[in-house]
């Protein structure tokens, strides 16, 4: 890899790093250990691909594309290699002392957690404080159409967490 390359790279993980990881978070229910070691990985991912950078898109739209496809490969390889039930996560995360999250985070966590794979997608980006245009870019559909997704993504959510 290019010095270039290598000081772009650490350039992009002082600037994603934290994105990366809450979207992470996301997608492992709160789970800090599992999220560490999945950030660890989008970001061996992205090393791996920097001389395939095309330009096509902004760094960032990259590195969420490059974090998605990490996440949703980790949780499709997860589904068929080990099957735990949730309460049996629920109770681990609860017993977990140093690793604890805010009750209220958590809660929006498991709920996060119980949306569809692209859902999670969007209400994490969302979350992460990123506009229509770059969702919609990220996602490949229109900013309309995004808009609707997270409304009913938001109703969905307020359900599951006044079901708690």
């Amino acid at each position: 890899m290019s010095k270039n390359n290598q000081q772009l790279f650490e350039k992009i993980y002082k600037q994603c790093y934290p994105m990366v990881l809450q979207m992470c978070l996301g997608y492992m229910k709160g789970d800090k250990d599992l999220a560490n070691d999945l950030a660890q990985e989008v970001f061996i991912n992205i090393w791996n691909a920097m001389d395939n950078f095309r330009s096509k898109s902004t760094y960032k739209t990259w590195v969420y594309r490059i974090t998605v496809n990490t996440c949703l490969q980790y949780i499709r390889k997860e589904k068929n290699t080990k099957k735990v039930s949730i309460e049996k996560v629920e109770h681990a995360l609860r017993e977990e002392s140093d690793n604890v999250i805010s009750e209220q985070n958590q809660s929006l966590y498991n709920a996060i957690g119980a949306l569809e794979e692209i859902d999670r997608l969007l209400i994490m980006m969302v979350l992460d404080g990123q506009d229509y245009e770059n969702i919609s870019e990220v996602m490949g559909i229109k900013p309309t159409n995004v808009r609707v997704k997270i409304h009913r993504i938001k109703k969905r959510l307020k359900k599951i967490l006044d079901n708690e």
